[in-house]
């Protein structure tokens, strides 16, 4: 997320942080799913790689990586302060002092680093919802990576002209209900689409994607409305 479209006031405050992982503990299992397949496709990095987590929250993306990839290190940034507190805590608890480092913030807030061997922003940009500041977003994160390093992305996208749309968001939105998250109706989750969160498509995601220094992305997996891509920094 840019400068340019700072998170709503009130927005993972102390409140919302202290309670965020519980929260969502009802879909947990697509978090894992996630982080399973996302673990094999960074397989590659060196066993001493240095991952940038973007919008690191409270941590769950460090601790699905850091066990099975126990020298890797991890930089997280993050604009709530709340949260950034929550996911130290965890850090620490999970034994992992030494291996991260935490910044409140937008990524263009960063200091200088070493480039970084990869990098993963999951269920972030699609918060930024102007396809110029989305696209500058993904050009920021290429930027900070060696050439040849990997980017994993998630993020809810939807093609609202393809006729699979409403099968696929129906299915989203009985998952929440099921899992006793509650619902609002089709019509009023449609309606965050190009207000609360980004009204892009799978392809448009990529193609911004793949002009902001990546390769294509490859969509490796699908829950539903959340999708997720590999992607490589171009090599020149």
């Amino acid at each position: 997320m840019t400068n340019q479209q700072k998170m709503p006031s009130g927005a993972f405050n102390k409140e919302h942080a202290a309670e965020y992982d519980i929260r969502w503990k009802p879909l947990a299992s697509i978090a894992e799913a996630l982080h399973l397949l996302s673990r094999s496709a960074l397989n590659t990095l060196p066993d001493d790689a240095h991952i940038l987590c973007a919008g690191v929250g409270t941590g769950a993306d460090i601790l699905a990586f850091a066990e099975t990839y126990p020298r890797w290190r991890f930089t997280g940034f993050d604009p709530s302060e709340a949260m950034l507190e929550v996911c130290d805590n965890r850090m620490v608890e999970a034994g992992l002092a030494g291996r991260y480092t935490l910044h409140q913030g937008y990524i263009e807030d960063l200091p200088p680093t070493e480039p970084f061997d990869g990098a993963v922003s999951f269920l972030v940009s699609h918060f930024i919802t102007e396809e110029k500041e989305r696209s500058g977003f993904f050009r920021a994160i290429a930027d900070r990576l060696s050439p040849g390093a990997l980017y994993l992305n998630a993020d809810l996208a939807v093609d609202f002209n393809n006729a699979s749309c409403d099968d696929l968001m129906e299915i989203w939105l009985s998952t929440i209900a099921i899992t006793g998250m509650g619902t609002e109706g089709q019509a009023n989750y449609r309606k965050m689409f190009g207000k609360d969160v980004a009204a892009h498509t799978p392809q448009q995601v990529e193609a911004m994607i793949a002009a902001s220094g990546f390769t294509k992305p490859v969509r490796f997996y699908q829950a539903a409305v959340i999708c997720a891509w590999l992607a490589q920094k171009t090599k020149t």
